[in-house]
């Protein structure tokens, strides 16, 4: 044989994929920041801080993982912070205005979040609206209807009968929090959803060549309607987790998460231009994020540079993006 083929051959057959050899860089970063971190800080790896970077990991991680679907498709929604919010909002109004039952109530909350997913997605389906316009708007009108139906202030989750909202977050099961659990559960399901179902099949494919997609004779404007829907519902979920890990619902309480949630996609190697991404990178790219935020902060790192720091590993992972485009280009 000869000797330049066979060393083609098996360079070729340990060739790292781009998506696996980002989620290792992604994977690689967090321990780098947890080695500095706990050199930096005999508080870090304390147990309690461990649980807190968790907890605080639970719902923006869920925010994440619905906010991966869409990006794949190459879309984007805007929308997640505010929609979180009013599905907060209006579990507290099933559960605290209307006396409703905590289950009707959590239920409640996830379908508001899965109807203002599904509207988003006749939005950009159906009435041909980009995804940033569409989401943007929805956003917007989530805000509003947010601070209308609550009058502008926090719904407080203190009635007897609804005593166990606040065990969803708060709980544990040998000391972890219930919110983590969901979490980690949330995205088993996910990971599965993208990764074993028609809906992950067509959720690459949209983002791979919509038009080749169409021609193929998938129904894109349905399957597109799905995956917002999915996002919306996850959304839904990390309403009612924030809702019950601070016992209230609060108006104000959503802004800036969205903007958190697509820097975690990105960061864990999901791609903006679609196509490409995994459950498992963006559990990384949110936990990456928390554990930058409680690191800053043990250091007593002003507020302000924190807000600088995490914009610029943003800016870094977007960058890295653009770069594998272009060497995959």
């Amino acid at each position: 044989m000869n000797p330049s083929v066979a060393t083609t051959k098996a360079s070729s057959r340990f060739r790292i994929p781009p998506g696996a050899l980002q989620q290792l860089l992604a994977f690689a970063s967090l321990i780098v920041l947890v080695v500095v971190f706990s050199l930096s800080s005999g508080n870090f790896l304390q147990f309690s801080n461990i649980v807190g970077i968790l907890m605080s990991t639970a719902v923006i991680g869920v925010l994440a993982l619905g906010s991966t679907f869409v990006i794949i498709t190459g879309g984007i929604d805007l929308s997640v912070g505010t929609v979180m919010t009013l599905s907060a909002v209006m579990t507290g109004v099933f559960i605290t205005f209307w006396g409703m039952p905590v289950a009707v109530g959590v239920v409640g909350g996830v379908l508001t979040g899965a109807l203002c997913g599904f509207l988003s997605g006749v939005f950009v389906s159906k009435l041909k609206i980009p995804p940033f316009i569409a989401t943007l708007a929805m956003m917007m009108v989530a805000k509003g209807l947010a601070l209308v139906i609550s009058g502008a202030k926090p719904i407080y989750f203190t009635d007897p009968h609804a005593t166990n909202f606040s065990r969803i977050s708060l709980g544990s099961l040998l000391g972890i929090p219930f919110a983590v659990l969901v979490f980690f559960g949330a995205a088993i399901v996910g990971g599965l959803v993208l990764s074993k179902t028609i809906v992950g099949r067509y959720n690459f494919a949209l983002g791979s060549n919509e038009e080749a997609t169409r021609l193929s004779g998938v129904n894109v404007n349905f399957w597109k309607i799905v995956i917002y829907t999915i996002t919306g519902t996850f959304t839904g979920l990390a309403g009612v987790l924030i809702a019950s890990r601070l016992n209230s619902a609060n108006p104000a309480l959503g802004q800036g998460y969205e903007l958190e949630a697509i820097a975690a996609v990105v960061i864990g190697g999901t791609s903006l231009s679609g196509g490409k991404g995994t459950i498992v990178g963006t559990v990384i790219g949110a936990l990456i994020m928390s554990v930058l935020t409680n690191g800053l902060r043990i250091l007593s790192v002003p507020q302000e540079w924190q807000t600088v720091v995490v914009g610029l590993v943003i800016l870094l992972a977007v960058y890295t993006d653009i770069l594998r485009r272009r060497k995959s280009a």
